[in-house]
C-alpha cells in the first residue's frame, strides 16, 4: 500500500483504459487497464500467450488497439506508428537489442542520428556518451570498445543508454536479463533502478519473478489477455504464480477487484 501511495503522488504519465485488440476472430487483449507513473518500475508478467507482447507492441505503436483509450500526461493520444510513440516519449528496448557488433559503443549509441540536423561531431558524441554512461554508473571500460567485446550485461547497458539519449518519459524493457549470468543480471537490475531514479517510468517485461520482485514497484499480471491483479513487490512468489497460472480459481484477481473498488469508493 505504501508503494501505491508513493506512485499516486507522482505524475501519471501513461494511463490505459479498456484497451482491447483483436486479430480477426482472436482476442489478444480484453479491457486492459494500466497506469505508469514517473520514477517507478511497473513489471508486466504473465504466461506465454497472456498478451504481454501484444500490449508492448500497442504501446510501441506497432499495433493499434481495437478499442479503448490511451492517455499520455492527461491527454488522449493515438499511437499509430512507432515514430509517434518515440516522439511522445516511449522508448522500447527489445530482447534482440539491435546492436551492431562490428561498431564501437559510441557508434551504436548514435546510430541513425548521423543525418539528423542536430548531429554531433565525433568529440561531442564521445563526451556525451561518457557523460551518460557515468551517470548510469555503467561498467564499460571504454566508449571505443567494440560491441563484440562486451558482456551480455554491458550490451544491455548500451541498448538502454541509447534509448535514454532520446530523453523518453517511459522505457519498455523486454526480458532484459534473459540468458544473463548472476553478476550480469545484478548489473542490469542496478541499472534499471538508476533509470527509475532519474525520473523515468519503466515497464519491465520478464518471466523471472526474482528479478521482478527485486526492482518493481508494482507488478501487473496478465492472464489470457486480461488483467489478473496488480501487486506490490513484497507479494509472495506463490501468490504471483497463482495469479499468472490461475491456480487459485481467480481468487487473487477477485481480491484485487475488491481492493480497487474500496479505493475508488
Amino acid at each position: 500500500m505504501e508503494n501505491q501511495k508513493s506512485a499516486d503522488a507522482k505524475e501519471c504519465i501513461l494511463r490505459l483504459r479498456g484497451i482491447s485488440k483483436q486479430f480477426g476472430a482472436v482476442s489478444a487483449l480484453s479491457d486492459i487497464e494500466l497506469d505508469v507513473h514517473a520514477g517507478e518500475v511497473v513489471a508486466l508478467v504473465g504466461d506465454n500467450g497472456a498478451g504481454k507482447s501484444t500490449l508492448v507492441k500497442v504501446l510501441a505503436g506497432v499495433h493499434q488497439p481495437s478499442s479503448g483509450t490511451i492517455e499520455w500526461c492527461g491527454e488522449n493520444v493515438t499511437l499509430d506508428t512507432p515514430s509517434r510513440a518515440l516522439d511522445l516519449g516511449i522508448a522500447t528496448v527489445y530482447q534482440d537489442l539491435s546492436l551492431c557488433e562490428n561498431l564501437d559503443v559510441v557508434a551504436n549509441l548514435f546510430l541513425g542520428q548521423e543525418l539528423s540536423p542536430y548531429a554531433l561531431d565525433e568529440i561531442q558524441m564521445e563526451v556525451r556518451a561518457w557523460t551518460l554512461l557515468q551517470e548510469l554508473s555503467a561498467r564499460i571500460p571504454s566508449v571505443r570498445e567494440p560491441i563484440a567485446a562486451l558482456s551480455g550485461g554491458q550490451r544491455q547497458t548500451v541498448a538502454i543508454a541509447r534509448s535514454l539519449l532520446l530523453d523518453p518519459k517511459i522505457i519498455m524493457l523486454d526480458e532484459p536479463t534473459a540468458a544473463l549470468g548472476v553478476a550480469q543480471t545484478a548489473e542490469v537490475l542496478n541499472l534499471i533502478e538508476r533509470v527509475r531514479d532519474r525520473g523515468h517510468g519503466v515497464i519491465l517485461i520478464s518471466h523471472n519473478m526474482e528479478d521482478v520482485r527485486a526492482v518493481a514497484d508494482r507488478i501487473v499480471v496478465l492472464r489470457l489477455g486480461r488483467n489478473n491483479g496488480v501487486f506490490n513487490a513484497d507479494t509472495s512468489q506463490s501468490d504471483l504464480v497463482a495469479a499468472i497460472t490461475g491456480a487459485t480459481d481467480n481468487s487473487v484477481s477477485r481480491r484485487h477487484a475488491r481492493t480497487t473498488a474500496s479505493q475508488e469508493g
